[in-house]
């Protein structure tokens, strides 16, 4: 299905120079800001107290937030468990206050509030919990790393695996600058968001290098820039459709989700639009410079040559 046509190709690879120096200054940037400022990482991975509360009545999560932040606690998570009546609190450490005293506090506040609030468990999760998590996380994003690579260098070849592993890689870097620069809390979901958009960038740059290597089959004389221009311009409308609608679906999480869901949709949201930029300037041109060529692709005898221009030739995605 397309909603358009475009009958020109689209020059992409002869910019792709400066969409790549662009490119590079902001993971530069993102990599600065991690270091220098590091994440903000939520309760999951620093420890801290969590608390079941249970009411009689559907939980104002805005109150409860806003009462446990009266007493000086900072970074709370609150959210419905279970049924709307369940709420779970999760609250950082505090200095010169332990977990028992702390939720003592929170609980004869929510009971003033609201007297039908009853504490149902409190548990210390500690920072030997949270190292495990960050340990755990690294691991899985290295092993969707690893999995990608293997995936591409078997349908395609390894430069293609290569250029999108750096473009994938490069989504991320930028999506935790953006955590690092603004410290926006780092939680579980967010990690999560950023194994989401590993798979989801992973996607859209297997669609462009499948029609690359099929332009390959299909047109002989055109040069490799050409190839790659061509496979770009005639998978835009598939990528407006397919990024409009997720990036539609992820708008409503972040401004209708609540502070549940805020970060993991932000993180999304950002992972889905540098996706595609990644997808078409960074992935496709990395494989151009690494030499990707007809050869490479090539396995068996060759398709006659069609007309780009013709459009009959080729199926449409």
């Amino acid at each position: 299905m397309e909603f358009f046509k475009i009958h020109r190709d689209i020059p992409f690879m002869r910019h792709a120079l400066v969409f790549n120096l662009v490119s590079l200054v902001t993971f530069l940037a993102a990599v600065f800001f991690l270091f220098s400022r590091g994440l903000h990482l939520s309760v999951e991975f620093t420890g801290g107290t969590l608390m079941e509360v249970s009411y009689s009545q559907p939980a104002d999560l805005n109150a409860i937030r806003s009462s446990v932040a009266a007493l000086g606690i900072n970074d709370v998570q609150v959210q419905n468990f279970g049924t709307a009546r369940d709420v779970l609190i999760r609250m950082p450490v505090q200095k010169g206050s332990s977990s028992g005293q702390q939720s003592e506090r929170v609980m004869a506040t929510l009971q003033t509030a609201d007297g039908s609030a009853t504490l149902r468990r409190t548990e210390f999760v500690g920072p030997q919990v949270g190292d495990e998590l960050a340990a755990d996380g690294l691991k899985a994003l290295a092993s969707v790393v690893v999995g990608i690579m293997l995936y591409l260098a078997l349908r395609f070849e390894w430069k293609f695996a290569v250029a999108a592993i750096i473009a994938n890689l490069h989504d991320v870097i930028i999506i935790l600058g953006f955590f690092a620069f603004f410290q926006w809390e780092f939680s579980l979901p967010v990690l999560a968001a950023v194994l989401a958009v590993l798979g989801y960038s992973v996607n859209e740059s297997v669609v462009i290098f499948d029609r690359i290597r099929e332009n390959f089959r299909r047109y002989r004389k055109m040069s490799t820039p050409q190839i790659i221009d061509n496979a770009i311009t005639s998978t835009i409308s598939r990528t407006i459709i397919t990024h409009g609608a997720t990036q539609m679906m992820v708008l409503s999480m972040l401004l209708f989700g609540g502070a549940t869901l805020h970060y993991f949709a932000l993180a999304l949201t950002i992972g889905i639009l540098f996706g595609i930029y990644s997808s078409v300037f960074v992935a496709a041109a990395i494989a151009m410079w690494l030499g990707i060529q007809r050869e490479d692709l090539i396995k068996g005898p060759v398709k006659k040559e069609e007309d780009p221009s013709d459009p009959n030739a080729g199926a449409a995605v």
